[in-house]
């Protein structure tokens, strides 16, 4: 069966960090895009960052970059989240999800066709 499992969330205070993880199993990640994704209460399911398969490319959403470092082990089949300055509007449900096909990299609004999706992993920031 292929999984992708998340962990790493967490309580954190207003600053913080958390690192998050994903691991692949039942497939090899090196193939596919590799997105994260957030789902705050209330809101729709939003893309935090992507890298390619090669790792060699990292794309951002604006209100994350700078902050966030997304990054590949294909040896380890695994995929992070680095987070730093974490503020309440990061509070979120955040997904890793395998994506084989996309639009608009780079762009403010690429288009992802996600074909599997972990079960996500809370982060909580607050004082």
């Amino acid at each position: 069966q292929e999984q992708l499992v998340e962990s790493g969330g967490g309580l954190v205070q207003p600053g913080g960090s958390l690192r998050l993880s994903c691991v692949a199993s039942g497939f090899t990640l090196d193939n596919w895009y590799i997105v994260w994704v957030r789902q705050a209460p209330g809101k729709g399911p939003e893309w935090v960052s992507a890298i390619n398969p090669d790792g060699g490319g990292r794309t951002y959403a604006d209100f994350v970059k700078g902050r966030f470092t997304i990054s590949r082990d294909d040896k380890e089949n695994k995929a992070y989240l680095e987070m730093l300055s974490l503020n309440p509007e990061d509070t979120a449900l955040y997904f890793c999800t395998r994506v084989e096909k996309l639009t608009g990299w780079g762009t403010s609004s690429p288009k992802f066709e996600y074909d599997l999706w972990g079960q996500g992993t809370q982060v909580t920031v607050s004082s």
